[in-house]
Formats: structure tokens, C-alpha cells, sequence
């Protein structure tokens, strides 16, 4: 059996997102921005995606959405941009957290280098945000505020309505960026009145192909385009439009969305049967997903005295597949920055596995990933260094 639990890194394509794509590889291929009538098939399709897309983001304004090539490229653009048209010498403060995805820390640490200050907010041991803490930071100088809706590696959720909220009350100018790429698809997103200024997404987190993604900028907000060359998306993107994916884009974002009541019942149900299967059923499982809000598809377990790597391994040599944390990441050593963020003890926190599930995700899948895993824990502790703190767990 293959069982795919690594939903957060990428998605499998809906069967009906591809057969929406297929016309516009095959037949009607022509360049959007082109004036025959082939090209405006293609024009108008892109503009239905818009508006697809816009309703998932609960935003009634299709002209807010800007297409990208993914999530990583949304950030840069809204982060950069905003940082080169509203930054100055008396308006270089940033503020964020320090457990957002390693694409959005690595463009922070980039303005860093160029004179630009960082607040780093951190986390308590179930993963939460001290709001408090974050809105204490808010200055006169403080250009953006960035806060990611949901966590990668813990599905932990931040209330990010309520800070952009906040936040505007304490400096109206203060520009807000939420990478929103785990919450698309998994919780609801509605943006028309909230104080959000820019949100990303990725269509390959919810069943599109990669090589999409979206940015929502609310209307009044600028930034310096990042992509130069073209008048493409109101010249605020150059480089021809990739029609089939951004139809890909806006079916996947039309399914996702009603598909919420689903994830919010039977994958939240199959996601409690496999955590409580696994934490039960061995001694030195802990959990590590422990914020009172998160996302209905994530659990992130940490297994003590035993090394993540090898659980990997030998879970993949059964056809399971899980991760370590973030797919951005996976080449590294290091423990990960979130769970050190948390807190989350040196004992288990080499051995913490994140199994993320989909709509696609199997009941008998579910059963063969708690056995097995079970198995294989029980298996590396018999070969673990550390026999005598086993032996105190029952192991």
C-alpha cells in the first residue's frame, strides 16, 4: 500500500482541475495578451480564474488578484515591493515571527543585510502567538507587519483579521502581508473587510498544478513590481500568462472552497484517528500540534530518543510518506526552526515527523499508517543509544 501523508508539501491534482487545463495546452494554446480571437478564449479564461480565485479569497474585487508562479515568488513580490516603494530611512521596521516558512525569513534576512530592522515574534509551547508581544513592537517606523495564516509544520493557526485589525489602529500606515499558503483550501479566508493588505497563496497546496499561485493586493496598495518586461496582470507582473495553470488555479480554488465543510469534518476525523492512533499506542510519542486553533489536515508528532531521519526511511521503505517539516528545508540537518521556536524538548525533537493528510486521504490508509509507524517506532528503539532513558518509558 502507498500511503501519502505529505500534503503539505505538495498536493496531488484533482482529476478535475487537469481536465479543466487540457484545452488550453491542446487547442486553445494561444498568448492571452495577443488581439486575434483564439486569444481572447485564452484572455477571457484567465479572467474567470480571477474571479474564482477572489471568491475563495472571499474578496468580491477580481481586479485584486495577481497571478504568480507560486507562493515563494508572491512573498518576494509583496515584500520587496512594498519595502522599495513605501521604505525609508525613517520607515525600515519590519515585524514577523520566527517560525514563517523559510521563504518568507529568507527575504527578511535579505533587507536585513541592506539596513532594514526585524522584530522576530515568538511562540509558547503550544505554538501560539503572543499578540500582545507583536502589536508592543508597532512603531512609527514600522513599515509591514507579516504574519502567516496557518503554521507548515503544526497547523497552527494565528488570527491574523485580528492583528491586521489591531495593528491599524495603532499606525494606520503599516502595511499587512499574510502568507496564507497553508490556510488556502483548509479554513475559510475572507478578506473583503479586513485591514489585509497582501496574501499568497499556492495552487499546489490545494490540488493545482505547481507553478501557480496568486497575490491578493488590496485596492489602494502598491508595491514595486518584481517581475519587469511586460504589461501583463496591469504591469504589475511581466511575462506571458500560463493559461492552463491558472485555470488549474481557479477550478482547484472553486472545489477547495466548497469543499471546506468536508475538511472541517471527515479529513479533521481521519487526522485525530491517526494522531491518537500513533500517541496511543507508543510511550514516547508526543504531540507537538498543540495549538487550541489549526488547520483540520495537520499533526506533527515527536517520537523521543529516536532519530526522524531513519523513521523516514524505514517508513518510506513501507510506503509511507511523511515529512520532517518543511520541503524547503529537507536538505538540512537542523532541527527545525518552528519546533525550536516552541520549545519542543532536544528528546523528541530530532524524531518529529509531520503527517499532513487530503480529501484523497484513505480510512484503510490511515489504519496502515498507525500500524506501521507504531512498528517502526518500536523497531528504532531497539537499536537507540539512548536504552536507558527508553527503558524509563516503557520502551
Amino acid at each position: 500500500m502507498k500511503v501519502y501523508l505529505d500534503n503539505n508539501a505538495t498536493t496531488r491534482i484533482d482529476e478535475k482541475v487537469l481536465e479543466a487545463m487540457l484545452p488550453y495546452l491542446k487547442e486553445d494554446y494561444a498568448n492571452p495578451s495577443s488581439m486575434y480571437d483564439p486569444a481572447r478564449i485564452s484572455a477571457k479564461a484567465i479572467e474567470h480564474a480571477r474571479e474564482q480565485v477572489a471568491d475563495f479569497l472571499g474578496t468580491k474585487d477580481a481586479s485584486q488578484i495577481l497571478f504568480t508562479s507560486c507562493a515563494t515568488e508572491s512573498a518576494n513580490t509583496a515584500i520587496k515591493g512594498v519595502a522599495e516603494k513605501y521604505g525609508s530611512a525613517s520607515k525600515n521596521h519590519i515585524i514577523t515571527t520566527s517560525v514563517e516558512h523559510p521563504c518568507v525569513l529568507s527575504v527578511y534576512e535579505s533587507l536585513e543585510k541592506k539596513g532594514y530592522k526585524t522584530s522576530y515574534i515568538g511562540v509558547n509551547e503550544n505554538g501560539e502567538l503572543n499578540i500582545d508581544s507583536l502589536l508592543s513592537k508597532i512603531t512609527p517606523e514600522t513599515l509591514l507587519l507579516s504574519v502567516m495564516n496557518a503554521n507548515n509544520e503544526t497547523g497552527a493557526i494565528y488570527p491574523v483579521y485580528e492583528i491586521a485589525k489591531e495593528a491599524k489602529k495603532i499606525n494606520k500606515d503599516i502595511k499587512v502581508f499574510i502568507d496564507g499558503v497553508q490556510a488556502a483550501g483548509k479554513i475559510p479566508i475572507e478578506l473583503e473587510n479586513s485591514e489585509i493588505d497582501y496574501f499568497s497563496i499556492s495552487g499546489h497546496k490545494f490540488h493545482a498544478p505547481k507553478g501557480v499561485g496568486a497575490l491578493y493586493v488590496k485596492k489602494g496598495n502598491l508595491f514595486e513590481p518584481y517581475m519587469l518586461g511586460g504589461h501583463q496582470e496591469n504591469s504589475l507582473r511581466a511575462g506571458t500568462q500560463n493559461t492552463p495553470y491558472i485555470v488549474g488555479l481557479g477550478v482547484a480554488a472553486q472545489l477547495a472552497k466548497e469543499g471546506l465543510t468536508y475538511e472541517a469534518t471527515e479529513v479533521k476525523r481521519l487526522r485525530d484517528k491517526l494522531e491518537q492512533g500513533i500517541l496511543s499506542g507508543l510511550k514516547n510519542a508526543r504531540l507537538n500540534s498543540k495549538s487550541k486553533e489549526r488547520v483540520p489536515n495537520t499533526t506533527n508528532i515527536g517520537f523521543e530518543y529516536i532519530e526522524g531521519e531513519l523513521i523516514l526511511l524505514y517508513l518510506n521503505d513501507l510506503g509511507i510518506y511523511a515529512s520532517s517539516g518543511s520541503a524547503c528545508t529537507s536538505g538540512s540537518l537542523d532541527p527545525s526552526h518552528v519546533l525550536r521556536a516552541q520549545k519542543v524538548p532536544f528528546t523528541s525533537l530530532h524524531g518529529s515527523i509531520r503527517f499532513s493528510l487530503s480529501k484523497f486521504t484513505k480510512e484503510d490508509e490511515v489504519d496502515y499508517a498507525i500500524k506501521n509507524t507504531i512498528e517502526v517506532i518500536k523497531k528504532l528503539a531497539k537499536i537507540s543509544p539512548y536504552q536507558e532513558e527508553l527503558k524509563k518509558l516503557g520502551l
